[in-house]
């Protein structure tokens, strides 16, 4: 396809069309009249061979090629961006731009705060966007990460991405702390016998833990599945459940929740964290300072930095 006899502004007409699912509110959204963006509208439909929004009662629906390309869209938009706003040198003093994150609630516990705090320090007209880093957008990174500045996962999930290790963490188990039939430690028989709870539980959604776990011939007895991790101590406080969580994490914990960890009965390997993005912003200073400012976040709060 010759990009030069595309119109590439139809791009911006169809990211708010398949946002908004209404040709009123993305026009008002875009400032145009709501004839100019039904033509354009019309324009998108033969483009694509697709009626792109149908209407369904009183509202438009999402045809299956329109879910397809709604995220595709918001991808491409965001690689558009970073090209026309790259700069050769980056001043955060200055900077009002937004950098976000794909990570998980434990580690915006461990070190979002200390993250934000530089980043305002350093470049206080800058925001820092954090959202969760969900089994379908790890599954996506490479596309993901083309519109998202950084993807935090420990190691065991990607390959063939651009990444720098950040820190050490260990895997402790987690029960209740009046639970009787483990007053004396916890045993393989537990692991096996126990009810977990279970984070991001799936064929490519589990902790490295727990695939450990699996390797040794141990099958979790999964009765409750989150993906926040922060949920798990009220998930097994008070019950006879069990679960793996991460020592940073737990010693973050108030002390009246009711929960205690103990040393697993068998090794179920370490945890290294690490920052991931796309290879494409490898020499981006912009790219280049955020990576930097995570890296010192690290090593101000956490001992075993790497």
């Amino acid at each position: 396809m010759n990009l030069a006899s595309l119109d590439l502004n139809l791009l911006v007409s169809l990211d708010a069309l398949l946002q908004q699912r209404s040709v009123t509110r993305a026009a008002t959204q875009m400032g145009l009249s709501q004839p100019a963006l039904s033509a354009s509208l019309a324009r998108l439909r033969r483009h694509f061979g697709d009626e792109l929004l149908t209407r369904v009662g009183n509202e438009y629906r999402l045809t299956p090629m329109a879910v397809q390309l709604k995220e595709l869209t918001r991808i491409a938009l965001g690689g558009v961006e970073r090209v026309f706003t790259a700069q050769p040198e980056f001043d955060p003093a200055s900077s009002n731009r937004e950098f976000t994150f794909l990570a998980s609630d434990y580690w915006v516990a461990v070190l979002g705060d200390t993250v934000a705090e530089l980043l305002a320090e350093e470049a206080p007209g800058a925001r820092l966007r954090l959202a969760a880093n969900t089994p379908s957008a790890v599954d996506r990174a490479d596309q993901i990460l083309l519109a998202t500045d950084l993807l935090v996962l420990p190691h065991g999930f990607l390959t063939g991405l651009s990444h720098r290790d950040l820190y050490r963490d260990e895997w402790v188990c987690v029960v209740s702390a009046d639970n009787p039939v483990v007053e004396e430690g916890l045993t393989v028989e537990h692991l096996e016998t126990l009810p977990w709870v279970v984070t991001f539980h799936g064929p490519t959604a589990a902790t490295p833990a727990e695939r450990h776990l699996r390797m040794r011939g141990i099958e979790p007895r999964v009765q409750v599945i989150t993906e926040q991790f922060l949920t798990v101590p009220g998930l097994v406080a008070g019950t006879d459940r069990i679960a793996l969580l991460q020592r940073r994490l737990v010693e973050l914990l108030p002390l009246n929740l009711g929960v205690r960890a103990l040393p697993p009965p068998v090794e179920v390997g370490p945890l290294l964290e690490a920052m991931w993005w796309h290879p494409v912003y490898d020499d981006d200073p912009e790219h280049a300072y955020l990576r930097d400012l995570v890296v010192r976040a690290a090593r101000q709060v956490v001992d075993t930095a790497v």
